[in-house]
């Protein structure tokens, strides 16, 4: 069974679904039904505006319901408090850049009376079902949709309060710039620091330990423009390779196999592994393979890493024995019928299993023409029989 799809997966796209939840006064018995309906793809054709939020959902009817949802502006006094909030310090808004919103800024504004999360009265859904509760469980799916966007660009919450990336970023850089004939102040220095005597005669404090390795890789910094149309590269295609480069940290992190150890082929069933179908037939083509392989080796990739594609593309001779042993493991398990043997596999029916050289064994079904893997792999054929 598929791990349950959960929403906002960075602390600021939680915080989004805390404040449906618990501050913005919705009704707690209509939104877990609007979180089931997010979770079975029934939201398309999401957009996010200044200040609104539409999207198609499907429902009971044949054609998809239309919902809009307008989330209350700041005034131009709360944009000064929030602005003013953001420029206190410069890592607020370099945290920003890179596509991070601090906890501190988020509290202060808050604090200072402008809050970017939804409270009580800031969210008026409409919908064009029946269904006259608020929210509908059309809405409520695509509140929780939301916070993915808010995950991919946190500049998505000072969008819904009426201001682009854009703006934002051009009121902060007016901020911070001298008027005309000023000179730029200088911040005072209030620590001192040490003397290299007394910084000499410091005793050394203990290393501290390394952080856990976070559990999923984050996401890359959004980019302000495309890069120019001459290099032949989008924003979006430098973003995919930068969260393929945070994968692969991650995966150095946990000891995971490295881009320098895998072959072409391990690494674009790598890639695939974690993209759409759209996405998948692209790489295909740029990779100049057949859609339908690349499928077929991330679908493997998925069940068991480099192991299974390595079980889904080669045959090879391990020699009698592993084989042997597995048929006799097979028998005495009580497995039916009399298995047919070839090479690393033993197949029966539609269940095929294939002998690793990880001294594993992996389970493949056939699906039409195609064997397909079935899951992880194990030490045990037996295991993998039933």
């Amino acid at each position: 069974m598929p791990p349950r799809r959960n929403f906002g997966t960075t602390w600021w796209g939680r915080a989004w679904v805390d404040a449906l939840e618990q501050r913005a006064k919705l009704d707690p018995n209509r939104l877990p039904r609007g979180r089931t309906y997010a979770r079975k793809g029934t939201v398309s054709e999401l957009e996010v505006g200044a200040g609104a939020v539409s999207a198609r959902v499907r429902g009971s009817r044949p054609q998809p319901y239309r919902v809009t949802i307008t989330m209350r502006t700041f005034t131009d006094g709360e944009w000064d408090t929030l602005l003013g909030v953001v420029g206190t310090q410069l890592g607020h808004a370099a945290a920003l850049l890179d596509g991070e919103l601090p906890g501190a800024l988020a509290e202060q504004a808050r604090e200072a009376g402008a809050d970017l999360l939804p409270g009580p009265g800031d969210l008026r859904p409409r919908c064009s079902c029946p269904d006259s509760a608020n929210p509908c469980k059309h809405v409520a799916a695509v509140y929780y949709l939301v916070a993915d966007e808010v995950d991919r660009d946190p500049f998505v919450l000072f969008l819904l309060r009426g201001r682009p990336r854009a703006d934002v970023l051009a009121e902060l850089r007016a901020r911070r710039a001298p008027a005309r004939g000023e000179r730029p102040k200088l911040p005072k220095l209030t620590d001192q620091g040490l003397s290299p005597k007394a910084a000499y005669a410091r005793r050394p404090g203990a290393i501290p330990a390394l952080p856990p390795p976070p559990r999923t890789a984050g996401p890359p910094a959004v980019l302000d423009l495309d890069p120019p149309a001459s290099t032949g590269w989008t924003a979006a295609a430098l973003s995919a390779l930068a969260a393929d480069a945070a994968s692969l940290a991650r995966d150095l992190l946990v000891g995971g196999a490295t881009a320098a150890e895998l072959t072409f082929e391990e690494d674009l069933a790598r890639r695939a592994a974690g993209r759409t179908p759209a996405e998948v037939t692209a790489l295909a083509e740029a990779a100049e393979i057949p859609p339908r392989d690349l499928a077929r080796w991330a679908e493997a990739w998925r069940e068991a890493g480099r192991g299974g594609l390595t079980a889904l593309r080669e045959t090879w001779q391990p020699g009698p024995g592993p084989l042997s042993e597995a048929q006799t493991i097979l028998a005495d398990a009580g497995f039916p019928g009399t298995p047919r043997t070839w090479r690393n596999r033993i197949t029966q029916g539609n269940l095929q299993l294939r002998y690793g050289r990880d001294a594993r064994w992996y389970r493949f079904m056939r699906s039409g023409t195609e064997w397909r893997l079935d899951g992880p792999p194990s030490a045990s054929p037996v295991d993998l029989a039933y």
